[in-house]
């Protein structure tokens, strides 16, 4: 998964994107990337690698440094972005969310079509963000190249396209990921997470359909091109990915989890007599709420999550890793990342909530 925010501002952005970004760091572990623009200065761009650092503390010392009103950024669990390109449509800066199934067949087609290479990432992977700007670039103007690109994509994939004029926000053509457009005076932002700009005094604007895309400038909003019919939008928003205070087409998450577990006590009502019920942190914890609201059996924590000095990726690479001794590493995670705040009694019923349950 990964984040995008962006700022159109008639003043500086740039302690709003940082913000922005920095309030979508529940989305990615591996990379973290800002790009601005500025009249005099034109295009700036920083990454940083946020595996053992969080994005505040990588990105504190580059904020005094950039100048701009118009920005975007992300939270990245893969590649490295916001990337600039220099192409027949101009410079821009693009940042993108998604996952491309087909990037074999589109590297093959980019090659007929012209394009002389991409640039290898370690593992000798094209940068799924390069290859979107390349089927853009394929056309000729922006709307088309986007439109472009999201057909030929098989897979998710939304988008932010920084340009001397403004933002150009798309969202997947069926929904999968969010993107939500906040308002304040004098600026407009644009993010995957609905709660992200609320702090930075933002209010909600417009909720992008599926495949709709919209120039966001300090005055408004400008939709380019309608939204589809077609929804499609992940469910795992709101079971794990989401953050408790975020809204997805009008349904907070906390909310939805507390649903989740009243479902699962109507379930197994009759069937399961649990003693207590318990949530694996963090996301489960509220699914376990809404199970003991229902059934009456009582809230218990039994287990409580411990990461504070641990490096962020760790899960993470254990999750990913295929080598067989990481086997018992994310064993030994799970073991060090979880307290038990008290004994469950020998041969009580437990009820354990998690987004797997």
């Amino acid at each position: 998964m990964g984040g995008i925010f962006g700022v159109a501002s008639k003043s500086s952005c740039i302690l709003d994107l940082f913000f922005g970004i920095d309030y979508h760091s529940h989305l990615g572990t591996r990379r973290g990337g800002m790009a601005v623009y500025d009249k005099k200065r034109g295009f700036d761009r920083v990454i940083h690698n946020i595996e053992n650092a969080p994005f505040r503390t990588k990105f504190d010392g580059d904020i005094g440094e950039m100048e701009g009103n118009l920005g975007i950024g992300c939270i990245s669990d893969n590649e490295p972005q916001p990337l600039l390109v220099r192409s027949h449509l101009g410079n821009f800066a693009i940042t993108t969310v998604g996952k491309i199934n087909n990037m074999d067949e589109l590297i093959a087609n980019c090659f007929k079509n012209g394009c002389t290479h991409f640039l290898e990432m370690s593992g000798g992977s094209v940068n799924p963000t390069e290859m979107v700007a390349a089927l853009i670039n394929q056309k000729d103007n922006m709307i088309e190249g986007i439109r472009y690109a999201q057909e030929v994509i098989e897979g998710s994939m939304t988008m932010l396209i920084l340009t001397p004029k403004g933002i150009l926000a798309a969202r997947d053509r069926l929904g999968r990921t969010p993107l939500i457009v906040g308002k304040k005076e004098d600026a407009c932002c644009v993010s995957f997470e609905s709660f992200a700009y609320l702090n930075l005094g933002y209010e909600d604007l417009k909720e992008l359909g599926p495949g709709e895309i919209v120039a966001v400038t300090p005055d408004g909003v400008e939709t380019l091109q309608k939204p589809g019919e077609e929804m499609r939008i992940c469910s795992f928003l709101w079971v794990y990915y989401g953050y408790p205070t975020s809204a997805y087409e009008g349904v907070n998450v906390e909310e939805m989890r507390y649903h989740c577990g009243d479902m699962l006590a109507r379930r197994d009502r009759g069937e399961v007599n649990p003693d207590i019920v318990a949530g694996v942190p963090d996301s489960g914890i509220a699914h376990a709420i809404g199970y003991a609201n229902q059934s009456g059996v009582p809230f218990a924590r039994p287990f409580i999550k411990y990461t504070p000095t641990w490096p962020r990726s760790f899960q993470k690479w254990c999750e990913r890793s295929t080598y067989p001794s990481c086997v018992s590493a994310f064993t030994l995670w799970m073991q060090i990342s979880e307290f038990l705040t008290f004994k469950i009694r020998d041969g009580s019923d437990h009820k354990t909530c998690d987004r797997q349950t």
